[in-house]
């Protein structure tokens, strides 16, 4: 499911996966809708266009959705290594108290 998207030269997220269709202008997200993106990076099939500057007229656009998408790119890559870094985290703790 897209979460992130360019369209007409602006940048938009989804604020809601039970709304797919209601896209918010990425200028107006605030902490709380960084916390849902990454909840659903972390749960969904997550996908987001990528990052063209060209495709953005507005410079406040460029800036936010780049500055997202990368950290989210990044996350999304290291995935794996994260749950397994985690995990293991909680394994150590759980061997010890029990």
């Amino acid at each position: 499911m897209k979460f992130l998207k360019i369209n007409n030269n602006q940048a938009f997220f989804l604020k809601d996966k039970a709304e797919p269709e209601n896209w918010t202008e990425i200028d107006k997200i605030e902490k709380e809708d960084l916390m849902k993106l990454l909840d659903f990076a972390i749960e969904e099939d997550f996908e987001m266009d990528v990052y063209d500057e060209n495709n953005l007229a507005n410079k406040a656009h460029q800036i936010i959705y780049k500055g997202i998408y990368e950290k989210l790119n990044t996350f999304l890559n290291n995935k794996d290594r994260f749950k397994d870094e985690t995990e293991a985290i909680y394994k150590e703790a759980l061997e010890k108290y029990q």
